[in-house]
Formats: structure tokens, sequence, C-alpha cells
């Protein structure tokens, strides 16, 4: 593993997406992507094909050594690889061969997307039913099996975009819910207790381990841990900035300070207007001068992205809010003020 400068050390890259899209085309999705982003492309997902194709199902389609299928409650864990495995790494492989498509000479920042562990233990079921969130040995088994799967996956990545300089996002909406204890068990009449602070963050920072390069964790749920997720050590955090309060200013400033990127979600995810780009970034240079910091920091310091997938969006609205996200980083940056 790469010292923690070489981690932290962020491709410059003003803007860039969260991770799905709608439809179903994985060519049409890699065109869209690189289309948009220039400097940040990332590997779409495409939720709407089906089972496999869904953030959880994808992410399983990656673990090693464990293996699940589809009950009406959700995704199971199995004995062997079955039909639903395989559709997950079959529409992956397409995504890969799309991306590799459009990417050919590409050199810089590229983006690829997976379920953390904590997200992934809050979703994935045991045999009997119940999440493997309520058993410790089975959180175990699955952090470590997504950190070997994770491996295999960069690498895979590294050899289709030889170019590129790729940063893994781990995306964790469940996050601030397994803190607090409020994920629900199989009847739905209690919840699973709080998982331990230092537990979530080991098991994070191990996670994260896997890549020798910037790990992001996105979360577009309310209350995100900005200081437990520096403590695991990821070098940048996305949420959708919309959702902070007076009580995340502080952590969010020390966030900066450290030299975290923050990936502030600020273009509307689901169909509606969109503002001017400098209306879009108003909050985040009037938060910058709250909190005292140079706003001169400010290109380095934030990329802009939608404020969640777009699975929901329409493909014109997909399309205009990732358009919309460059030209709301370039007004961020010509007009820190």
């Amino acid at each position: 593993m790469s010292d923690t400068t070489e981690k932290h050390d962020f491709p410059r890259g003003p803007a860039t997406g969260v991770g799905s899209l709608p439809g179903g085309d994985a060519r049409e999705a890699a065109k869209t992507v690189t289309g948009s982003f220039e400097d940040f492309p990332f590997l779409a997902e495409l939720p709407a094909r089906g089972p496999g194709a869904d953030m959880i199902g994808r992410t399983i389609g990656m673990l090693v050594d464990l293996y699940a299928h589809v009950e009406p409650s959700g995704w199971r864990i199995s004995d062997r690889p079955g039909r639903d495995t395989r559709r997950a790494r079959s529409w992956l492989g397409e995504d890969l061969d799309a991306l590799e498509e459009f990417t050919q000479g590409y050199e810089g920042a590229l983006k690829v997307q997976a379920v953390g562990p904590w997200t992934l233990a809050a979703a994935l079921e045991l045999r009997g039913g119940e999440a493997a969130l309520g058993d410790a040995g089975a959180c175990r088994d699955l952090a470590g099996s997504l950190a070997e799967g994770l491996r295999q996956h960069l690498a895979e990545v590294r050899r289709r975009v030889p170019g590129a300089r790729v940063v893994l996002q781990l995306d964790e909406p469940s996050l601030t819910a397994v803190l607090r204890g409020r994920i629900r068990t199989a009847s739905g009449y209690r919840t699973h207790r709080a998982v331990d602070r230092q537990v979530v963050e080991s098991a994070l920072r191990d996670v994260a381990a896997a890549h020798d390069g910037p790990v992001v964790v996105h979360s577009c749920a309310p209350d995100v841990p900005f200081a437990l997720l520096r403590r695991a050590g990821v070098a940048g955090i996305s949420f959708d900035f919309g959702l902070l309060t007076k009580r995340d200013e502080e952590a969010i400033g020390e966030a900066v300070e450290g030299g975290t990127k923050l990936f502030a979600g600020v273009v509307p995810s689901t169909d509606g207007p969109l503002s001017d780009p400098g209306g879009s970034v108003m909050g985040v240079r009037t938060l910058w001068r709250r909190l005292g910091l140079n706003p001169g920091t400010l290109a380095e310091s934030v990329v802009i992205t939608p404020t969640c997938g777009l699975a929901g969006a329409s493909p014109a609205h997909a399309r205009a809010a990732l358009a919309h996200c460059v030209r709301a980083a370039k007004s961020l940056a010509d007009n820190p003020e």
C-alpha cells in the first residue's frame, strides 16, 4: 500500500457524477459520461436493467468466495454462484467494455464505485433472512471478501484504461443508520443494535486499503459522519450539500483544513429546473466565507456533483445535470469570491 500522501494526492477534476444513470445501454452511458467529463469520467451504473445492475447486486458480483441470489426481500447469501451473480458479472463486463472503448488514450482521473462494507452488510441477508449486519463474524467476512474483490476489479480497470488515475468511491448511504441502530430487522418490529464506531471505522479502513490511490466515501443521507470517515483515512467525502446543517460546519472546516476533498452534491438529481451555474454553487461560496476559509482554495478542495445518483432522472435531465456540474465547477473556479 502506498503512503498517505499518494492516497490523498487527488487528481484535479472539478466535476464528476455520483454513479448511476437512467436507461440500460452501456455504450450510450459511457459516451455520455466521457463526453460530459473530460477531466473526471466515471464508470456508469445502470440499475434499470434489473437485479445485478443495481448498486447492491453489482457489488455482490465483485465479491470473492461469497455468493448471493435474489429473493423477494432482496439479496441473500448462497452456497455457490447462480444466475443472479453471473448476470451481475456480465453487466459489469459490458460496462467495462464500453468504458474501455470510449477512453482510448485517456490519461487522468477515473472514478469507479462500489457499495461500502456497512451498507452491504445492512442489505445482504444471511440464509435465515436477517441482515448480515446482525452477525459480527459475517460482517468481517463480508469486508474481507469485498476488499479482495475490489483489488481484482481495480486491477481490471487499470488494465483496460492504463492511463487512468483511478479513484475508488465506496457508497455508504446506510452508514449513519448503522451507527445509530436504525436498520430494521427482517420482522420490521425491531432494529439491529448500533455498531461500535471503532468497528465501523476499522472495516472502512481495511476495505479502503484495497486501493493504493484516493478513496472517496459517498452518502446522500443526512448527518454524514465526517470525522469518522476522516479517521478511517478516506481522501474525499461525497454528500448532498442541501442536507448539511449548522452542526456539520465545524467538521467540514476541519476536513478542508486537513486536506480532505469535498464532493459537493449541488445539482438536482431528479427532473426539474436547473438554476444558473453560479447559483448552484452559491451555497458553497457562502459556507466558505462563514468558515473563514481562503476562497482561493475552493477549486482545489471541492468537486461538484449531482446531489445523488441519476437513475431516477429522465435521460434528458441526466445529460443536462452532468453538463451543469461542469459549468458550475467552472463558475466556482473563475469566481471563488
